[in-house]
């Protein structure tokens, strides 16, 4: 069993109170994990800004070369953790052993983790729109034009309040530090193995520990961080997000609630895009983002919905060790049940019809935890209450609704596969600003362009353009230096 500290700002500290990390389905010890208060974070991050100043001595392309090593390092080496060491296949299994997520998924995330370290060049190039990373450290320069550019930061560290459920979501904090910002972290309760690993991976690789904070522990202590921070990101519910709307220091990642639209051009060859469907669902036991939780169409719903419910609904709940295991278990105690009460009440409503409660009963429940078997839900018309839900597990519905109405009913929506030729719904979906990351065509709501923003950018995120005029004397100086 390991014994894992807080982290203040790469000094390992040991408390009092500790959490032990249990294994959902023995209840076996896997980790002792120190607990940071509220007192100690708010103390520690009144020295923010030494994390940025040391790592603006670093050149942005010298910290992107380090962490390809780091890239490597997390992947495939064995790294220390604590009182301990850790090889890839253990982090999997702990990951795995605390989460519910099988053990082939969390290193599918290992992977899709390491993708986006090695190719962070690129990455920030896209999303800078090819902007010299010169001029984000030394906060102005020159682009090609003549024109004086200038980003000014908007902190010195960004904080990140972290799930358990989801391993998924640390690349999107991965940026922060070749952008020479400190990295102020607070794990998920069960999760706290990736931001320990990648922070030791970084550190291998040469990134400065003193840049790092980890602070695991209750409320209080993501209370504390998002308090004491000038740039933070939470993970939460529809509350979590409701909470911090319109808060400038926080961006809130909530529910998804991605959808695939089938246009009426297309939607009489649906089966054509039945992989594509049940994938969206599916994968990843469902637990992200952006996976798919609606599928709308103006007619075959019914047809659509049992053609999915025969491909998910016979999928059983099998250990994490099981390469075929295709679920996450809900570790929560009363989680799942209260998931499927919900559930439950929602198909008491006219209008909502379960497609797969003929392959089985979706709660299966065991000794220390739960599972929720893949759920279909056919929905008559929009306004059947199920038909804008989202769960943690693999659950759809599908909504009858005419094409032109389904822009006005759809709600916030983080993926929209649009799959249609139909030019004016193709502009429709183009100009719909409830709408964030946009497919067009057949494309699963769960494949990802890194050289895209996922969701809002990060850089506007972490720093402000604005207006910046210097003498010509003394652009003429650094001309040469800051030009791209």
């Amino acid at each position: 069993m390991l014994n894992i500290p807080a982290v203040r700002w790469g000094k390992p500290y040991e408390s009092l109170e500790v959490d032990e990390v249990l294994h959902f389905a023995t209840g076996e010890p896997i980790a002792k994990v120190s607990q940071a208060n509220g007192g100690i974070i708010a103390r520690d991050m009144r020295q923010a800004g030494k994390a940025r100043d040391i790592l603006r001595q670093i050149p942005c392309r010298e910290i992107i070369e380090r962490l390809k090593q780091a890239a490597d390092h997390y992947e495939k080496g064995t790294l220390t953790i604590g009182d301990g060491h850790q090889t890839p296949d253990e982090f999997a299994h702990q990951q795995s052993a605390t989460t519910g997520l099988p053990e082939h998924m969390c290193k599918a995330n290992m992977a899709k983790n390491s993708f986006v370290l090695k190719n962070m060049e690129q990455i920030l190039d896209c999303l800078t729109r090819g902007l010299n990373l010169e001029i984000l450290t030394r906060g102005w320069g020159m682009e090609s034009r003549g024109v004086v550019l200038s980003y000014q930061s908007q902190a010195s560290a960004l904080s990140a309040v972290l799930p358990s459920n989801s391993p998924g979501v640390h690349t999107l904090w991965l940026p922060v530090i070749p952008l020479q910002f400190g990295l102020v972290l607070k794990p998920g309760p069960q999760e706290p193995w990736t931001p320990y690993r990648m922070m030791a991976a970084f550190v291998e690789a040469g990134i400065p520990p003193e840049v790092f904070s980890l602070y695991p522990g209750g409320p209080e202590a993501g209370a504390a961080v998002l308090a004491a921070s000038q740039r933070a990101m939470i993970f939460g519910g529809t509350p979590t997000v409701e909470q911090y709307r319109g808060n400038p220091r926080v961006q809130a990642h909530g529910p998804g609630f991605s959808k695939i639209l089938l246009g009426d051009d297309v939607v009489d060859q649906w089966e054509q895009y039945l992989d594509l469907m049940v994938e969206s669902i599916y994968i990843n036991s469902g637990r992200g983002c952006i996976n798919c939780s609606g599928i709308w169409a103006s007619r075959h719903t019914r047809e659509i919905a049992q053609a999915i419910a025969e491909r998910l609904g016979p999928i059983e709940a099998k250990p994490p060790t099981d390469p075929e295991a295709g679920l996450a278990a809900f570790t929560v105690s009363g989680m799942a049940q209260a998931i499927w009460g919900m559930i439950e009440a929602d198909l008491n409503q006219s209008g909502a019809t379960d497609m797969t409660s003929s392959y089985g009963p979706r709660l299966v429940e065991q000794e220390r935890c739960a599972y929720l078997r893949p759920m279909v839900i056919h929905c008559s018309s929009p306004e059947v209450e199920t038909a804008k839900k989202e769960y943690m597990f693999p659950f759809s519905t599908v909504v009858e609704c005419p094409q032109d109405q389904m822009l006005g009913e759809i709600g916030p929506t983080l993926v929209c596969s649009g799959i249609t030729d139909n030019e004016q719904f193709i502009e429709d979906l183009t100009n719909a600003t409830h709408i964030d990351r946009l497919n067009i065509g057949p494309i699963p709501t769960s494949k990802l362009n890194w050289l895209q923003p996922h969701e809002g950018n990060i850089i506007d995120f972490l720093f402000r353009s604005r207006a910046y005029q210097v003498t010509e004397d003394r652009m003429d100086s650094l001309k040469e230096a800051t030009r791209v």
